[in-house]
């Protein structure tokens, strides 16, 4: 797999991840995106990304070029912090995938942008998703409502880079 960045001309792909039933049933309190959504979601991608070198970066298959969905950051209001999150295709869930992606943009975040920690959270029926965060070794440190689903989610910090092999 490999990652990219967005672009302006990238809101298909866009919709077909956010969009998605499935995937916006665990990070949207209506439990789908309007296309106005994606398009604010993808400009805010591109901002972040000017102003702070990060984003959820589209992540694609090396060989096909498949887009796969998004896994990255998004900055926070604490210096040296940024908050992790992936968010998959249905067809790319339950295949090891995520921690593939997870893995190699977590050691970026601390090689590459010398980050302090990494914060993130889930929803509280998204059971792949805390599985997921306790084998990339984040530790839970309090439940927290979360605007965009209206939901108490759990949340974790992970300060240290270490593989999960």
């Amino acid at each position: 797999m490999y990652f990219s960045t967005w672009t302006k001309d990238e809101l298909d792909l866009a919709l077909s991840l956010w969009e998605n039933p499935k995937v916006a049933k665990y990070i949207h309190k209506n439990g789908i995106f309007t296309k106005e959504e994606v398009e604010l979601r993808l400009n805010n991608e591109i901002s972040n990304l000017e102003k702070v070198g990060v984003q959820y970066f589209p992540i694609f298959f090396s060989k096909s070029h498949e887009f796969m969905g998004v896994c990255g950051f998004r900055p926070t209001k604490k210096s040296g912090e940024l908050e992790f999150g992936i968010h998959l295709l249905p067809k790319f869930w339950h295949k090891g995938l995520a921690t593939e992606a997870a893995q190699a943009i977590i050691a970026y975040a601390f090689t590459s942008l010398k980050i302090n920690s990494i914060i993130a959270g889930h929803n509280p029926q998204n059971n792949a998703s805390k599985k997921l965060l306790a084998k990339l070794g984040f530790k839970f440190v309090r439940n927290e409502y979360y605007p965009p689903t209206g939901l108490n989610h759990p949340t974790y910090v992970l300060s240290e880079y270490h593989s999960c092999d």
